[in-house]
C-alpha cells in the first residue's frame, strides 16, 4: 500500500461527511438541527447558550437562530432565562428530542467505528483531534473540549464538590466533567 497523500486523506473525509450528511436528514430534520441536539447533549450548563452553539457550530447568528426557532417550534429544545446574564437564555433539551436522540443517524457511524479495531479506532481518534484542532486554530476559533481537560478544571475541591472550575468559581458535578464547554482551554 502507497503511503496516504494529504489530498487523499482530505477526500476520504469529504466522502465519510456527505455520508454523514446524508444521514442526517432523518426524521425529518437537517443535518445542523441533529449537530445542535446533539451538541445540547453533550454541552455542559455554561455552555448551552445560542452564542456558544453559534461558536461551536461556526454559523452566524442568524442561522443558528433559525435552527433554534424551528426545532423550539417542533418541541425539541425548550429556553429559559440565564440567571447569571438576563440577556440570554439557556437551551435544553426536551423529553422529545431525547427520545429523537436514541434513533439518532450517527449511531450507524459509531456502530462502524466500534468494528474498527481499537489501534485504527486510537490512530482515528488521535488524528482527527489533530486534524480539526489545527483547522479551528486557524479560523482563530474555539476548541470545546471536555472540561476534564480544560486548564481550569480542579479535581476534588475543597467545598466538598467532585469537581471545580477554577475559571468560572463554580463546583461542578462529576457527570460534567465529561461535557464539552464552550470556556475550555486545553491544559
Amino acid at each position: 500500500m502507497n503511503s496516504p497523500t494529504p489530498e487523499h486523506t482530505a477526500a476520504l473525509i469529504e466522502r465519510v461527511g456527505r455520508l454523514l450528511s446524508t444521514e442526517a436528514h432523518a426524521e425529518g430534520l437537517l443535518p445542523v438541527q441533529w449537530e445542535a441536539l446533539r451538541y445540547l447533549r453533550r454541552a455542559n450548563r455554561f455552555s448551552t447558550t445560542a452564542a456558544a452553539l453559534t461558536a461551536y457550530l461556526g454559523l452566524t447568528k442568524g442561522t443558528v437562530s433559525q435552527t433554534l426557532k424551528a426545532l423550539e417550534a417542533r418541541g425539541l429544545v425548550k429556553k429559559r432565562v440565564n440567571t447569571r446574564d438576563r440577556r440570554s437564555n439557556h437551551l435544553s433539551l426536551t423529553a422529545k428530542s431525547r427520545s429523537l436522540l436514541s434513533r439518532d443517524p450517527l449511531t450507524a457511524t459509531v456502530a462502524a467505528l466500534d468494528d474498527l479495531s481499537r489501534p485504527t479506532q486510537s490512530a482515528l481518534d488521535v488524528g482527527l483531534e489533530a486534524l480539526l484542532a489545527a483547522r479551528l486554530a486557524s479560523q482563530d476559533r474555539q476548541p470545546f473540549g471536555q472540561c476534564r481537560d480544560c486548564r481550569y478544571f480542579a479535581r476534588r475541591h475543597v467545598d466538598g464538590s467532585p469537581h471545580f472550575c477554577q475559571l468560572l468559581k463554580e463546583p461542578l458535578a462529576e457527570s460534567e466533567a465529561d461535557a464539552i464547554c464552550f470556556e475550555q482551554r486545553p491544559g
